[in-house]
């Protein structure tokens, strides 16, 4: 018998309703869904999970349910010491200096995008404003050409609602559309490289390895999963977070008149509203959690979006606070050597988007139903909102 069921219809409170049931009686829950897997919803489990790698690898099956069909794509796919080289090389062009550079081409595009809504009066949170931002910010960051900017800004929409509707036809279609892309783009940096500490691309080609470059073809996997790794997430997350001012108008309030308090607003955000339920890790021998053991090589996900909810870690865990004393402990990044790489980008991004969203409104207001999103992923898909003008 299943201990829960991720394929039944959701709103938007019933997964969390779920996960606090799973973490106060079955920690260590099993699921038929999509071939069988285990998921971890203790946010002691998930931590270890994700940090401890020689015991849950990710080489195997790093979603669930399973997405990638066309190839290793590092560093997410691989494990120390392997996925190193890649890693260094992303977070080369994702030091602070390089991240601060992209603020005013961020807020620029920040205040086109609301402007276009305003002068509607409104409309849809994720696809006009949220959905959009972080293509843009992906493509800045990897000095992609005009033409191809507005490309990428196509075809990760419908992949992302691929993925999101399960269609794998479309998923698998659009994938291929991105290794084209990623091909492109490592023939011409091959031709004329940029600085490695400008452009992610240049620098995966100037990585070596015991004085040896980065094979081709998992160069042509980490490009293609840079492409599209940081564009669902946000999306997610800033649609949850909208919902949440728009049902707390006292709050909305509060940050509108005092925005140095967006950045500490965004970090409870992110943990109350993880954006990710579906990350996943294979053990590597059986593991025993809380008397139950889950077999080697059985596809286990990390609930993140449950340990952020953690009664035991978070103090009135379901409840928005903006002075947690230990916001540390939020998983909203991962943990170990998969955190991700670009949190500083994603932290910028969604406070200045946050910030001008609040600076040019007077008040936003749900206007229709709002859309939850589905495994992998957990919050909204679609928030229609009315927008105020200040």
């Amino acid at each position: 018998m299943d201990d829960f069921d991720p394929l039944r219809p959701e709103t938007l409170e019933s997964p969390y309703e779920d996960y606090r049931r799973l973490r106060a009686g079955c920690p260590v829950a099993h699921t038929s869904a999509w071939g069988g897997f285990w998921a971890l919803t203790r946010h002691a489990d998930v931590a270890r999970a994700a940090a401890d790698y020689a015991a849950f690898t990710t080489t195997v099956q790093n979603v669930v349910p399973k997405v990638a069909t066309t190839g290793r794509r590092p560093p997410l796919h691989l494990d120390p010491p392997e996925h190193s080289p890649y890693r260094r090389a992303i977070n080369r062009v994702l030091v602070e200096r390089r991240v601060e550079s992209l603020r005013p081409f961020i807020a620029q595009v920040c205040d086109d995008l609301i402007d276009a809504m305003l002068a509607k009066g409104g409309g849809e949170i994720c696809a006009d404003y949220a959905a959009v931002l972080p293509i843009r910010v992906f493509a800045e960051w990897m000095n992609l050409p005009p033409q191809d900017q507005l490309w990428l800004a196509d075809v990760a929409r419908v992949y992302g609602a691929a993925v999101q509707s399960a269609d794998q036809t479309t998923t698998q279609a659009t994938s291929l559309q991105l290794y084209d892309m990623a091909r492109g783009l490592l023939e011409s940096r091959k031709a004329a490289p940029l600085h490695p500490d400008e452009d992610v691309t240049s620098a995966l080609l100037a990585a070596r390895v015991d004085g040896q470059p980065l094979p081709d073809d998992l160069i042509l996997g980490t490009i293609r999963q840079v492409l599209v790794v940081g564009i669902i997430a946000p999306q997610v997350v800033f649609g949850s977070t909208v919902a949440h001012l728009c049902r707390h108008p006292d709050l909305q309030a509060k940050l509108r008149a005092n925005p140095e308090l967006i950045p500490a607003a965004m970090e409870e955000f992110l943990r109350l509203y993880t954006p990710y339920r579906g990350f996943a890790r294979t053990p590597t021998q059986d593991v025993t959690l809380h008397g139950v053991t889950i077999p080697k090589d059985d596809p286990v996900a990390l609930i993140y979006a449950s340990a952020n909810r953690d009664e035991a870690v978070f103090e009135d865990a379901e409840t928005f606070r903006l002075d947690r004393p230990n916001m540390k402990d939020s998983l909203a990044f991962g943990r170990g050597p998969h955190t991700c790489p670009g949190s500083g980008l994603a932290r910028l991004e969604l406070s200045i988007a946050l910030e001008r969203l609040l600076a040019k409104t007077s008040a936003i207001e749900i206007a229709g139903e709002i859309i939850p999103t589905r495994m992998p992923e957990i919050g909204t898909l679609a928030v229609p909102v009315k927008l105020l003008p200040h």
